[in-house]
C-alpha cells in the first residue's frame, strides 16, 4: 500500500463518526435522483490547467480534509458511517478533463451537464469530481459534482468562492504545516468567502431564509407554534398530483436563464414593497402556471421545499463541513391568475415561513433519521418528500467579478437535489450585478426546461411592466417646480 499523501498524519487516518444528519443525506441516494450537489462557472477564454491543479490542490483538498476522505460503512449495516482518509487518494481521479461536443454552446453544455448529473459518485472514492470543460465557445467550463453528505449547498458554494481570487494576479498561498490539519484546528475557509455570501444576502435583498444558532432545545419555550410546526412537518397531506410529479427515471436535464440584471428585479420589488426573492419566486410560479395550463393540469395550489439555513453566514466555514440546515414548505399559488395577486401571495407565504420553527424542527428530524436502519430511513422519507413538487434554492454570490485560477468568472448557477419522488429543483444564483435562474428537471415530467424558463423570463418582465405602471408619478422638487413656472411664464409673454 501507498503511503498516504499530502502530508497526512496518524491523526488524519483515524475515523470520524459521520454526523446524523449528514448521514440522513449520504443515505437518500436514489439511482433516479443523486444526493450531488452540482455547480457550474464558465469562462469567456481558456484557463490555465496547471494552475486550476494547483488551486484545487492548496484551497479544497489540503482546506477541507472531507475532499480526500471516503465512506467508512459500519459492520452489518449497524450505527452510523464514518469519514476515513483515502489511503490512495489520487486528485488526479477527481479532476477531469473534457472537450465539449461541437458546436461547443450553451445548448451543448447543458446537454454534457445533464448526462454529468445522472452519474452516481463511486462510494469507495472520496464523493466528488471536478470537470474542466474545453471548447465553451472561445472560452472554458467547469461542472463541480460533490455530495450532498460533505456538506449543504450553501456551505458549499461557500467553498466554490474560497477558491476565487478579487483580483487576477492573486498567488496561490503555501499548504497548511501538519501539524494544523488536525480536527482541533482553528476554522480554516478565508474570511472573504464567507463575507461574500454574508454581504451579498444583505446588499442584493437575496434572502438566505433562516436563523443562524435556533436550536431545537430553544424551540421548547415556544410551545404551541412548535407543537404546529411539528404537526406540519409530518401530518402535511402529499401535495397535488399535476404533471409535474411522477414516477422519475435517471436522466436528468437542466438549462439556465442568460444573465438577468438585478437592479431592474430589485426596481421591482422596491417599487411593489416586496424582495427580489419574491419577484424571482412569484415570476417562477407564473411560469409553473402556464406550464400546467397548459397541460389541463392547473391546479390552486403546489409546494415548494426551501432550505433553512442554520449557520452563522459571517463566520468562516468549519474544516469538517457538514449539513447545518432544516427545510421548510413554500406554498406557490400556481392557481392564481392576477400577477400583482400573485406577487401579494408568495410575499405573503414568503413572510410565513421566514420566523417558522420548521427549519430548526426539519434538521433534528434528519438528525433522527440518520440513526435509523437503512430501510427503516428510505421508508420515512417517502414519507417527506410526496409533500412537495419542487425544491427550491437561492445563494446571494460575490456582488463583483471574481477570478478563478487567473481567469474572470463569467457566470455561474448551481443544483441542489432533490430527493425522493421529487423532478424539479429551482437554483437562484446572484454573482457580479446579475442574477442566473437554473432548472434541473426528470425530463419525463418537463422535457424542456429552456421553454420554461423562457416563460420565466416573460413573466418577470410581465412584473416589471405592473411596478412600473402602478408606481406613482414623483413629485417635482421645488428647484424643479420654479423652473418649470418660469418656462410657463416665457410662453405667456412670447
Amino acid at each position: 500500500m501507498r503511503p498516504p499523501r499530502h502530508g497526512a498524519t496518524v491523526r488524519d487516518m483515524s475515523r470520524q463518526t459521520m454526523s446524523a444528519a449528514d448521514a440522513a443525506w449520504l443515505h437518500m441516494d436514489r439511482p433516479t435522483n443523486l444526493m450531488v450537489v452540482n455547480g457550474l462557472l464558465w469562462f469567456d477564454e481558456p484557463l490555465d490547467l496547471d494552475r486550476v491543479r494547483e488551486v484545487i490542490r492548496e484551497r479544497l483538498v489540503e482546506r477541507f480534509p472531507r475532499f480526500r476522505q471516503r465512506i467508512a460503512e459500519p459492520r452489518l449495516g449497524l450505527g452510523v458511517p464514518s469519514w476515513e482518509d483515502d489511503p490512495e487518494f489520487d486528485l488526479d481521479l477527481h479532476l477531469h478533463r473534457l472537450a465539449l461536443p461541437a458546436p461547443g454552446d450553451k445548448a451543448a453544455l447543458q446537454a454534457l451537464a445533464g448526462d454529468l448529473m445522472a452519474t452516481p459518485l463511486d462510494r469507495t472514492k472520496p464523493l466528488w469530481h471536478m470537470y474542466v470543460i474545453e471548447g465553451y465557445g472561445p472560452g472554458t467550463a467547469i461542472l463541480t459534482r460533490m455530495h450532498h453528505c460533505i456538506a449543504d449547498g450553501i456551505a458549499l458554494a461557500r467553498v466554490l468562492l474560497s477558491l476565487t481570487d478579487e483580483q487576477p494576479d492573486a498567488g496561490i498561498a503555501p499548504p497548511a504545516p501538519p501539524h494544523a490539519r488536525g480536527r482541533a484546528a482553528a476554522i480554516t475557509a478565508p474570511a472573504g468567502a464567507a463575507a461574500h455570501v454574508a454581504g451579498a444576502a444583505v446588499h442584493e435583498g437575496l434572502e438566505i431564509i433562516g436563523h443562524p444558532g435556533t436550536e431545537l432545545p430553544g424551540l421548547v419555550s415556544r410551545g404551541a407554534a412548535t407543537g404546529r410546526a411539528l404537526a406540519k412537518l409530518l401530518l402535511t397531506s402529499s401535495d397535488e398530483e399535476t404533471v409535474l410529479r411522477g414516477k422519475l427515471g435517471v436522466a436528468r436535464r437542466v438549462g439556465w436563464t442568460d444573465r438577468l440584471e438585478l437592479d431592474a428585479v430589485r426596481a421591482t420589488g422596491h417599487a411593489t414593497g416586496t424582495t427580489v426573492n419574491d419577484v424571482l419566486l412569484t415570476a417562477m410560479t407564473g411560469a409553473l402556471h402556464r406550464f400546467l395550463a397548459d397541460r389541463d393540469s392547473l391546479v390552486g395550489e403546489i409546494r415548494a421545499m426551501v432550505p433553512f439555513n442554520l449557520r452563522p453566514l459571517d463566520q468562516p466555514l468549519p474544516r469538517d463541513l457538514g449539513n447545518r440546515f432544516g427545510l421548510v414548505y413554500l406554498p406557490l399559488p400556481v392557481g392564481i391568475t392576477d400577477p400583482r395577486e400573485r406577487l401579494a401571495a408568495v410575499h405573503e407565504a414568503m413572510a410565513g415561513i421566514k420566523h417558522s420553527p420548521e427549519g430548526p424542527l426539519s434538521y433534528a428530524i434528519l438528525g433522527l433519521l440518520g440513526l435509523t436502519p437503512l430501510p427503516v430511513e428510505q421508508r420515512l422519507i417517502d414519507v417527506f418528500t410526496p409533500k412537495v413538487t419542487s425544491v427550491m434554492t437561492n445563494v446571494p454570490g460575490p456582488r463583483t467579478p471574481v477570478y478563478f485560477a487567473g481567469s474572470q468568472v463569467a457566470g455561474v448557477i448551481a443544483w441542489v437535489p432533490a430527493g425522493g419522488e421529487i423532478g424539479m429543483g429551482v437554483s437562484i444564483f446572484s454573482y457580479d450585478g446579475g442574477i442566473t435562474v437554473g432548472l434541473q428537471v426528470d425530463p419525463r415530467l418537463v422535457p424542456d426546461p429552456d421553454a420554461v424558463l423562457a416563460t420565466f423570463e416573460e413573466e418577470l418582465a410581465a412584473l416589471g411592466r405592473m411596478a412600473r405602471a402602478s408606481r406613482p408619478p414623483r413629485s417635482p422638487s421645488p428647484r424643479a417646480r420654479g423652473a418649470r413656472g418660469r418656462t410657463k411664464q416665457r410662453s405667456a409673454r412670447g
